[in-house]
């Protein structure tokens, strides 16, 4: 069966039914994993570089390199696990997957309080991000299978915020503000991250470990997988990891990778760059400027990504992804060639590229578990969704250099990476529009 057929109307498969609250906790599971997977996200551009420089590294453009090549151990072990772990999720059920992938993240982002060298710091960086690159697929095709065809835009823009939401949440637990000095005056701690205090920032990304847990034994599991796994298929579950790569879901994969590949180029090649840029800027006078700058940016990209779901039914998966690339051309265009973060101005418009940079991830959600039949629906949306950050990752090297190149200047360096965007513009008129279909039940 094609992507192109109404699996729906005419599967053979009886799907049984989840009660309201089992639906309900498989929403919120994957909501807060993926919440928590936003907090794992955001250590590096908070808090990477006081790592660097509490190790020894003092040269800005040596901290600007290990900066580069932290966000690639991110991207890399995201898209290695994306894979293995959607795998995983497509012959031992979404549920215990996804509660081993979010085990997984938390427990070696909690081991890295204990680093002392920038390659350990890289290393745990790699393997904790193999959960993250499985909480995804699983969590999210999971969900998909669970609610209906009519709920489905709206869960889709709610993962999407979840990852923004943990954003959030750790911007502004590090943040100047009423609600982190209560916190840490009641705890007796000192919530700045700074060279000599950054380590309690991957406490906090060790905290859902418990849900993990919960989600590996307590949680149901996905009806359609259920309904699925009783029907004998002609490839074995080691087969399925491949089947993605062979014709006929080859063509899709491939789109779907590519579509992938603009947003987390054009975020972490590029927008990510504006924490640094701003920690440079502000300095010692400021030191909570990239706090508020990742606060700011991630409120835009809650928002953002909550409503990617929402568009893309309203006005078709590609004429949304088509404007979103247009707006989030102009938008990073606007702030790195005219604004620096010392200007009045500066983090209005980094809530702006936040917004429009982040619907994508509210639109992905809907739109990639529409590529891919049930039997391979995990696996399709890890490997799309993941590998776009290995060609992210070389971007994100070659963007390192580039700031060598230029002498540390962040401004530059996001002027070149917002041209991505031009690319997303393009390769959305060759993909499918799955507007009007439902999930394929084969």
């Amino acid at each position: 069966m094609t992507v192109g057929q109404d699996a729906m109307s005419s599967s053979p498969l009886s799907i049984p039914e989840l009660s309201i609250g089992g639906r309900i906790a498989i929403l919120a599971t994957a909501f807060f994993g993926w919440m928590f997977a936003g907090t794992i996200m955001v250590i590096v551009p908070l808090a990477g570089r006081a790592a660097v420089i509490s190790m020894g590294i003092t040269d800005e453009g040596q901290v600007g390199n290990w900066f580069a090549w932290y966000i690639c151990a991110f991207l890399l072990g995201a898209a290695v696990g994306g894979w293995l772990f959607g795998a995983l999720g497509d012959r031992i059920g979404r549920a215990k997957a996804m509660g081993v992938s979010i085990l997984w993240y938390a427990l070696f982002t909690g081991a890295m309080v204990w680093v002392q060298s920038p390659t350990q710091f890289l290393l745990l960086r790699f393997v904790a991000c193999m959960g993250v690159g499985g909480m995804w697929p699983n969590g999210v095709a999971l969900a998909s299978e669970s609610w209906s065809n009519v709920s489905r835009p709206l869960l889709a823009g709610l993962i999407g915020t979840s990852a923004n939401l943990g954003f959030v949440l750790l911007g502004i637990l590090s943040s100047e503000n009423w609600l982190s000095a209560n916190l840490a005056a009641m705890l007796d701690v000192d919530l700045a991250i700074r060279v000599d205090n950054w380590q309690w920032v991957m406490i906090v990304g060790a905290l859902p470990a418990p849900l993990g847990l919960l989600a590996l034994t307590v949680l149901p599991e996905s009806p359609r997988w259920l309904a699925r796994r009783g029907v004998a298929t002609k490839n074995k579950p080691g087969q399925r990891r491949f089947e993605v790569f062979r014709p006929p879901l080859l063509r899709l994969t491939l789109i779907g990778i590519v579509l992938g590949t603009v947003p987390m180029l054009g975020n972490w090649g590029g927008a990510n760059w504006l924490i640094p840029w701003a920690d440079q800027v502000g300095g010692e006078g400021d030191a909570y400027l990239k706090s508020q700058t990742q606060t700011v940016r991630s409120t835009g990209a809650a928002l953002g990504s909550l409503l990617g779901g929402w568009l893309a039914s309203v006005f078709g998966r590609r004429l949304t992804y088509f404007f979103i690339s247009l707006f989030s051309l102009a938008s990073s265009a606007y702030l790195f060639w005219f604004l620096t973060p010392a200007d009045p101005g500066f983090l209005w418009w980094v809530f702006i590229l936040g917004f429009f940079g982040t619907v994508y991830f509210g639109w992905l959600p809907l739109y990639l578990p529409e590529l891919f039949p049930t039997h391979v629906r995990s696996t399709g949306s890890g490997v799309t969704f993941n590998f776009g950050r290995i060609f992210t990752a070389m971007g994100v090297l070659g963007v390192g250099e580039i700031m060598r190149q230029f002498g540390g200047d962040y401004a530059r360096v996001g002027q070149v990476t917002s041209l991505v965007y031009l690319a997303g513009m393009i390769i959305i008129c060759f993909a499918p529009d799955t507007s009007q279909r439902q999930l394929d039940d084969t």
